[in-house]
């Protein structure tokens, strides 16, 4: 089967094609035949009438075939030929996406590429010319010829399509219908790119005038416009710009010298990436490797030349000096005219693997990743794409850069649950790594202090090779760590959120001019408000949960669905102005913090105060510079981050993440408190971090204390084991909303049956528990409910669940349900 069709008259061609917007039960590949003298290749995208109204939809060319009979295929309306190509290996990818999470092919398509290369197909309407010309050659009727004239009006085709889309009444638009069947209306299909190129208006010199005809029939040129010329005669061509900064001219000049024919203006694309321009000022051969990090960038430098696909973990405690070995393999495989990408679990942290990397590598460095405008990701995948960039650094979405002749993929933090997509596709970027390393024989380097359950128990198992790091780069020690009692705390009468022995602490760093961390994984000020006289809760109408009450801006905040209030500090139900506030956020801490120590300077991050896009950028660099005494923030600052004066950390509230319910509640706890703990302590200085909690005596508590993952990676496989949870299954969770809970309820019943249906005649081993309310049991209106299915994620156990979830879609029973599955994603 070719990839490329080739200009034949006598042929008609035929491909099959995806298409968006396809839902899920329609999602297959349609054959189109291709216009004649049509070119096309796999991986194009086009457009297609689709469905019985034959509407136009973007589609996607996925292979290509010869003598087909085409007498009952639709015709392909357009190729789009604007240089984005799916290669061999993204058309993979999509496959394996809709295979393995349930997707469509389209989900697929639009993850893979950078959101600003969606193409939109929209209608406009024209007036027909012939009708301008000579209206009375079209028979309508009164009416009809009323509404056509005031068409005929308009000055242009966006008044025309302003006026019917605003300005006319149901009735006016039924007789639009009837200006097209009588062709007095023309519609125009227009598709545009969401996102256009970057450009820059730049001028040169003419042809003309180069020639020298222009001199020869010509006035001279201005002492303005000489020097002009005489600067593009050795620059060729600059920008306006350039050219009017550099000869101290206006624009005026250079407009004349366009009109009389010595200049020409043209549009120059240019790039939006942050990294294009980096110069390298280190070299990664200067770097120095302790024993145990070139122990360890041996063994995986042997992985890396075995021409075979590979998976390592490396586990090394928090400073071991990681990074350093990350900087070596990828420098090893740029040398040996490979690429690769550097995952992080956070946007936060970018900026601070960007710097390292930038350094060393200067502009063969991109970044992807969702704070930057869709202009800029575009930009970057083109720079990827044309070879420019050789090492893509970025959070999940980095996973899909269109690099070629990959030879390794790091995915630093690999624990981190931010990893896993919570929309269709919902694919994890460790899954998609591994798709990539098999096609390119790659080493896929999975890296943590505290690695996922599941991939320490395959490194225990031998289908990861397992490289360790016990020691601190430098001979830094790892920071000593104490349990606070806030039971003790609260019965001596302390009723504030800092223990004592914490503010103390506080107090000496401050003296001393050194840094604090604090973590409170929860934003806001009050988490919880109720009227003392009538006892309302404040609660968000479309979640039913209690508001966040968030003293910057004054409101109450839902964080599921975003509802905002203002506070006007009295009861709805009943006026009362005794309003009872509990819960401590981000916001309440920073308060305290103030009240505490008038003069410390403190910092907040939180994804209210990181909402621009290069905040986290600056903030860190300010904190870095030692432009703030502490710093407070979620668990965006509890990974990753390496500042040389911090010496104590504080962890708040840490019970609410231990007792959170789900089965990774513990797994999630001891990560955030060794991840947050390995802040501190990483220079010269000893660190040291307190705990705040009401359970000192908890077994995962003492372990994250001590640092010792090993101990707690036993305990915790011992209780996954005994009730059946990864590593020792696959979770698939159902999960299903309506307007109406009994709706809800009830389509989960019947989803349930049209499993256990399609079950027949499988041997498979399964538990399914459910179907229950969800946690959170209302969000945005709808009603949550979920089944979760313990199984094995095998092909058999797949082909099971696309068969109910397209029996699902034909079911009366789940009309008005919104319903999906997810392969070991978070149960909440």
């Amino acid at each position: 089967m070719d990839n490329i069709v080739h200009k034949n008259a006598d042929t008609r061609t035929v491909v099959s094609v995806v298409v968006d917007k396809a839902l899920y039960s329609f999602d297959l590949e349609f054959d189109y035949y291709l216009p004649e003298g049509s070119t096309a290749v796999v991986g194009q995208r086009v457009i297609v009438p689709f469905g019985k109204g034959g509407n136009k939809r973007v589609g996607l060319i996925t292979a290509i075939k010869h003598g087909t009979d085409y007498g009952r295929l639709k015709e392909v309306y357009c190729t789009v030929n604007d240089g984005v190509i799916l290669s061999d290996e993204a058309l993979c990818l999509m496959r394996w996406m809709k295979d393995n999470t349930f997707c469509t092919y389209f989900d697929a398509v639009k993850t893979i590429l950078p959101g600003g290369m969606a193409l939109n197909v929209s209608q406009r309407y024209t007036i027909n010319s012939d009708f301008l010309k000579n209206p009375d050659s079209f028979s309508l009727s009164p009416s009809e010829s009323s509404v056509a004239a005031m068409l005929a009006g308009c000055k242009s085709d966006r008044e025309l399509n302003d006026m019917i889309e605003y300005g006319f009444d149901d009735r006016q638009k039924k007789l639009v219908r009837s200006l097209l069947d009588n062709s007095v209306l023309l519609t125009l299909d227009i598709i545009k790119q969401r996102v256009g190129n970057e450009t820059e208006k730049n001028v040169r010199l003419t042809d003309y005038y180069l020639s020298g005809e222009y001199s020869e029939k010509n006035k001279p040129l201005t002492a303005k416009q000489k020097k002009v010329a005489d600067f593009l005669e050795q620059a060729v061509s600059a920008s306006v710009k350039e050219v009017c900064y550099n000869c101290v001219v206006t624009e005026a000049v250079i407009s004349n010298m366009e009109k009389n024919g010595i200049a020409e203006c043209f549009d120059n694309e240019i790039s939006r990436s942050l990294t294009a321009d980096a110069k390298a000022v280190k070299s990664v051969d200067d770097i120095t490797l302790s024993d145990e990090q070139s122990s360890v960038y041996d063994g995986l430098s042997e992985l890396m030349d075995s021409d075979s696909p590979q998976c390592a973990l490396l586990k090394g405690v928090t400073g071991s000096g990681k990074t350093t070995v990350f900087l070596k393999l990828i420098d090893k495989a740029v040398k040996q005219g490979k690429t690769a990408i550097m995952l992080v679990p956070e946007i936060s942290l970018t900026p601070q693997m960007v710097r390292n990397f930038t350094d060393l590598f200067g502009s063969l460095v991109a970044v992807i990743h969702s704070n930057l405008s869709l202009g800029q990701r575009m930009d970057e995948y083109k720079r990827i794409e044309k070879g420019e960039a050789k090492i893509v650094i970025g959070t999940r979405s980095a996973v899909f850069a269109p690099l070629d002749n990959i030879g390794i993929i790091v995915i630093d933090e690999e624990g981190e649950h931010t990893y896993k997509s919570e929309k269709s596709p919902r694919y994890h970027a460790r899954s998609i790594a591994k798709q990539r390393c098999f096609y390119h024989n790659a080493l896929l380097l999975l890296a943590s202090a505290t690695p996922s359950l599941e991939s320490a128990y395959f490194a225990s198992c031998g289908r990861y090779k397992l490289f360790e790091m016990k020691k601190r780069y430098s001979r830094s020690v790892l920071p000593e760590v104490y349990l606070v009692d806030m039971k003790v705390e609260t019965e001596t009468g302390n009723r504030s959120n800092f223990s004592r022995a914490l503010a103390d602490e506080i107090r000496i760093n401050l003296e001393k001019g050194e840094q604090t961390i604090l973590l409170l994984n929860r934003r806001g000020y009050n988490t919880y408000m109720n009227c003392i006289k009538c006892g309302a809760v404040s609660k968000c109408p479309n979640c039913n949960i209690p508001l966040t009450y968030h003293k910057t801006n004054g409101c109450l905040i839902c964080h599921y669905c975003g509802y905002t209030e203002l506070f006007t500090g009295k009861c709805k139900e009943c006026g009362s102005k005794f309003i009872y506030s509990s819960g401590t956020g981000t916001q309440r801490i920073e308060d305290e913090i103030s009240a505490l120590f008038p003069t410390a300077r403190v910092l907040r991050m939180d994804a209210d105060t990181t909402m621009s896009r290069y905040s986290y950028e600056k903030n860190f660099e300010s904190f870095r510079k030692g432009e703030y005494d502490i710093m407070v923030g979620t668990q965006m600052i509890a990974k990753g981050l390496d500042f040389e004066n911090v010496t104590l950390v504080g962890v708040l509230l840490i019970d609410k993440s231990l007792y959170a319910g789900d089965y990774l509640g513990y797994e999630k706890t001891f990560s955030l408190i060794t991840q947050v703990v390995g802040r501190c302590g990483r220079g010269s200085k000893q660190g040291r971090a307190y705990l705040q909690t009401f359970s000192p005596e908890h077994y995962v508590l003492n372990l994250a204390a001590q640092q010792n993952y090993d101990e707690f990676f036993k305990q915790e496989c011992e209780i996954r084991k005994a009730l059946l949870f990864p590593p020792y299954c696959d979770i698939c969770e159902i999960g299903l909303s309506a307007r109406e809970e009994d709706i809800c309820k009830k389509g989960a019943e019947s989803f349930v049956k049209l499993f256990m249906k399609n079950l027949e005649g499988h041997n498979i081993p399964i538990r399914v528990l459910g179907p229950s309310a969800c946690s959170v049991a209302k969000v945005n209106g709808r009603f949550r409910y979920r089944i979760i299915i313990k199984c094995k994620n095998n092909k058999e156990f797949r082909a099971v669940m696309q068969a109910t979830l397209l029996d699902a879609y034909k079911s009366p029973a789940l009309d008005g349900v919104s319903f999906f599955a997810d392969m070991n994603g978070e149960i909440i």
